[in-house]
């Protein structure tokens, strides 16, 4: 079956032209030209990968991409003008798995779409290798339906904020940089700018809020680890380094 790409442009002459070459690579194209469009489109059609333009009439890209990471995992490319590290810091700070700048190459364009339809299939194959539900105390951690329960109430939180406590309580005392943790939870070779992690590890710290059964650790230098055995009073503190090296 053809993998399906949402395409969210504005501009009509640069959707034309995508929908047209899309469809030649083998493409299922559905088209939305505005924010509103993008998200009926979305939750009624399910595609397989998203192009996201930033720069939408309203609501912006940024904005669409963080409602839609909520609510899936579905891979999204955004598709920028501003060849600025800021909008591209912004847009993966909101879950996306690859920005393109304007104006691109097709090819290029076909080739990032590729790799981040692997890298995401791939992350669902490790994702099924870990147990479907994981219980720590009052906790309750369900990958089959992405939901995590606390003391019987759900804490609510973004795809990228789940695949990356799943990953954490997956990997129990295990140190983590932040390339790694892109690399296993994003499924990308992040040569820049690694604050992304840092922005989601202190999300998740707020969410629970002192109340989780796990503790995630800052290992200064490093990256970051969870301890499950961990009480929940220190959880949103951050340790001092651990000491000798790393195993």
């Amino acid at each position: 079956m053809n993998k399906q790409v949402l395409l969210v442009e504005d501009e009509a002459n640069i959707r034309d032209t995508l929908r047209f070459n899309l469809s030649r690579e083998g493409y299922s194209v559905k088209e939305a030209k505005t924010a509103e469009e993008a998200l009926r489109s979305f939750r009624g059609s399910k595609p397989d990968i998203i192009l996201l333009d930033v720069m939408l009439p309203g609501m912006s890209g940024f904005e669409v991409c963080r409602i839609v990471r909520q609510e899936s995992t579905v891979p999204i490319i955004m598709l920028t003008a501003k060849d600025q590290e800021l909008d591209k810091v912004l847009g993966l700070g909101v879950g996306a798995d690859d920005y393109i700048t304007k104006p691109f190459g097709l090819q290029e364009l076909f080739a990032r779409m590729t790799a981040v339809l692997r890298r995401s299939e791939g992350r669902q194959q490790s994702i099924s290798q870990l147990p479907e539900v994981e219980r720590l105390g009052p906790m309750v951690l369900d990958r089959a339906a992405r939901r995590v329960m606390l003391d019987g109430e759900e804490i609510k939180l973004t795809g990228r904020e789940f695949d990356l406590l799943s990953f954490f309580l997956g990997h129990p005392g295990r140190v983590h940089s932040r390339g790694h943790l892109l690399q296993q939870v994003w499924r990308y070779n992040y040569v820049g700018d690694a604050k992304t992690v840092d922005v989601h590890v202190r999300w998740l710290r707020q969410k629970f809020a002192g109340r989780a059964p796990f503790e995630i650790v800052t290992v200064r230098g490093v990256g970051y680890r969870a301890d499950r055995e961990n009480a929940s009073p220190g959880f949103g503190a951050i340790k001092p380094p651990d000491s000798g090296p790393l195993s």
